[in-house]
């Protein structure tokens, strides 16, 4: 199954934040970040199609622990700004572009 092209433009912009691939101080709250935006589904289609790139530094067993590791435990307001930063210089939208209009 292809992926959407919702999840094809996030996948773009993270390609473009993260051009050498997720750090692995940076997984989680991106994840976080991601999870805020995208349905449970969407993140996993993201975080399958990054693994499947090489960018993302877990394999696809991990995703689901990463997932719930989200949403137990969010990472410190300090990651999530990183993150935050890394997705706006790769052009991340401040709004969601699905409902903005």
């Amino acid at each position: 199954m292809g992926l959407s092209s919702w999840v094809t433009s996030v996948v773009g912009w993270l390609k473009a934040g993260y051009p050498e691939g997720v750090p692995t101080t940076d997984y989680v709250p991106l994840l976080a970040v991601l999870a805020r935006r995208l349905s449970t589904d969407e993140v996993r289609a993201v975080a399958a199609e990054l693994v499947r790139e090489g960018r993302l530094p877990v394999d696809d067993a991990d995703i689901g622990t990463v997932i719930t590791k989200v949403i137990d435990e969010l990472p410190c307001e300090e990651d999530v700004a990183r993150v935050r930063t890394r997705l706006a210089l790769g052009g991340w939208p401040l709004a969601d572009p699905r409902t903005a209009g």
